[in-house]
């Protein structure tokens, strides 16, 4: 077991929206609530939902170069995830595809878009060594 966190900070319009996202859709716990920010234990790290102001965007989303999420260890975990995302209609930018098939490094993903353009990607690898 890792005796650190990883912690990872975000923008969001909306903190309402946010609970709403991360904890009730998405199933992450609230762990503290300022009037500028929710702070949430995301699948064993810490991610802090800050209150900012729209971010204009000129070019299209895109999930390069930025993006976040979680690499499962078990695939059992990586389905239920993809199957409460797909049952609480949780917008997705990319449904499940593989990634460098034929190769060690192969791996499923898929991306789920927050209400505030943030791309969540979750992996799993069929080798767990290749995850770093």
């Amino acid at each position: 077991m890792r005796d650190h966190l990883f912690h990872l900070a975000i923008p969001v319009t909306d903190l309402d929206e946010a609970r709403k996202f991360y904890v009730t859709q998405l199933g992450c716990k609230l762990a503290r609530t300022y009037p500028d920010r929710i702070t949430l234990d995301f699948f064993g790290d810490q991610v802090v939902c800050h209150l900012a102001d729209p971010e204009p965007r000129s070019t299209p989303l895109s999930l390069y170069p930025r993006h976040f999420g979680i690499t499962f260890r078990k695939r059992k975990e990586f389905d239920l995830l993809y199957d409460l995302a797909h049952l609480r209609k949780i917008r997705f930018f990319r449904d499940v595809s593989t990634r460098f098939d034929g190769t060690a490094e192969v791996h499923q993903t898929f991306v789920l878009q927050d209400p505030f353009d943030n791309l969540l990607e979750f992996k799993h690898y069929r080798d767990p060594r290749m995850a770093y």
